[in-house]
């Protein structure tokens, strides 16, 4: 793809944020309004539920094959979640880079660490705060969650939160819309970034 007739390489855009801090919601709206910005796939050994489809909500994959994939550099960050792993592969994400297309990851902090450690020269990450821990724990109680599911994800936010410093920018969403068009606004700069001009030299060369 291209920016201003320019080709460029795509970018890995990590977001992250404490359960309840708003993440799906900006995240669906930049899906639902960037075509060059794609959700990555991840690789999971859990089976399928009812309607999901390999290769389009999840590839899914046996214990075995989830192992040689990690043991051979093929993932570029997995994780233990509730009894069974999840990871992202690299090759379909090498892909998108290559032909220009961005890739969003919606993965937590550790996620972040092990994409930037694999990739450090494609992410660019942003993780959103809440205007405080109260206003966190308001919309948890607001979209319903269950008092002792409350309580656990307010005692994860609070490691969470403690390695925004580690992401490229930190926003607090205190406003859906002002948070959203800054999210908006750091992706457009990201792509126009010089380094990721791969057909600079040649665009500037057409120009005599």
């Amino acid at each position: 793809m291209s920016n201003l007739g320019i080709a460029r390489r795509g970018l890995c855009f990590v977001l992250a944020a404490p359960s309840g801090a708003g993440k799906t919601s900006i995240s669906r709206a930049l899906l639902g309004s960037e075509p060059e910005l794609a959700l990555s796939v991840s690789v999971t050994t859990r089976t399928p539920r009812d309607g999901e489809v390999d290769g389009v909500h999840y590839f899914f994959r046996d214990q075995a094959e989830f192992e040689r994939m990690a043991g051979a550099g093929e993932l570029l960050e997995w994780a233990h979640v509730f009894g069974r792993h999840y990871g992202t592969p690299r090759a379909p994400v090498e892909a998108s880079l290559s032909s220009g297309r961005d890739v969003m990851f919606d993965i937590d902090w550790q996620g972040h660490q092990q994409v930037r450690t694999a990739m450090p020269a494609d992410v660019v990450s942003i993780f959103l705060l809440p205007p405080s821990l109260d206003a966190l724990r308001s919309r948890l109680v607001g979209r319903g969650d269950k008092p002792e599911a409350v309580e656990s994800r307010m005692a994860e936010a609070w490691s969470e939160i403690s390695h925004a410093g580690e992401f490229d920018h930190v926003l607090v969403n205190d406003d859906f819309n002002a948070t959203l068009a800054e999210v908006r606004a750091i992706l457009h700069a990201a792509r126009t970034a010089t380094a990721r001009q791969t057909g600079l030299a040649g665009f500037l060369a057409g120009l005599r």
